[in-house]
């Protein structure tokens, strides 16, 4: 059959109601071309090869289970990406949608490498430790919001869809699982630029227990820090808050 390596970060799912679960939430979506990251031993591609009229790729780097996958699913014949994730180029030149059961260990750098692509990912439907997943759709306030809520929330709209417990993996991991759909927003955030967005939200959390006058106080001249907004807090400021003070960065 094949091995489990804890050094990918392998947990597979088992529980077929959780997989048709996962692969509903998905064909509510509109889409033509799919992409699979760490099918694994294919738990969930056994499912979505059956979706009819969709392009499907997957990207998975353990030799071990390309081989698997490709001996029990013919049709995943050129259809396999055999590389690192996060190493991969774009892999459709029109738009696409990613699912999966992505490694738990690289979980939050997949998400950063798709915002990359993110005017061709209009949807995102991923199983990830739940600590991430909730850090993922957080709120401001909450003590999980950071810089991952801050910066996939300009661009995606993060629904929580159900946790999924450690017994319904093989093996089963140490922590709860959620799963969480990220649909690309119509709307623009209006920022100074990109660049300083990512600089000004990722400066702010670095200290998120001083207040933002004192964790920020290098990106502003002392004349705007005087603002009353500087008393707070990063976890306090929605991603308007931040878009809006970026206009005021030296």
């Amino acid at each position: 059959m094949y091995t489990l390596k804890k050094s990918l970060g392998q947990h597979f799912l088992k529980d077929e109601e959780i997989i048709r679960d996962i692969i509903d939430a998905l064909k509510k979506e509109s889409f033509s071309n799919l992409l699979e990251v760490g099918p694994g031993a294919g738990a969930l591609t056994k499912q979505l090869i059956l979706l009819p009229g969709i392009d499907f790729k997957a990207v998975e780097l353990d030799d071990e289970k390309v081989a698997y996958l490709e001996r029990n699913y013919p049709v995943l014949k050129d259809k396999i990406i055999h590389r690192n994730f996060l190493e991969i180029d774009q892999p459709f030149t029109s738009p696409f949608a990613v699912i999966g059961n992505f490694p738990y260990n690289i979980s939050t750098q997949i998400l950063f490498k798709i915002l990359d692509w993110k005017d061709d990912v209009p949807v995102i439907i991923g199983m990830f430790q739940k600590e991430v997943a909730e850090r993922a759709a957080s709120k401001p306030g909450s003590k999980v919001y950071g810089v991952l809520s801050a910066l996939l929330q300009p661009f995606y709209r993060i629904e929580y869809l159900f946790d999924v417990p450690p017994d319904r993996f093989n093996p089963p991991p140490k922590v709860m699982s959620g799963v969480i759909k990220l649909t690309r927003k119509k709307e623009t955030l209006l920022v100074k630029s990109d660049k300083a967005y990512k600089n000004l939200v990722k400066t702010a959390f670095n200290q998120r227990r001083k207040t933002l006058r004192n964790a920020v106080k290098s990106l502003f001249y002392p004349e705007e820090l005087k603002d009353p907004i500087f008393n707070k807090r990063a976890e306090a400021l929605s991603i308007d808050d931040f878009a809006a003070l970026t206009f005021k960065m030296q």
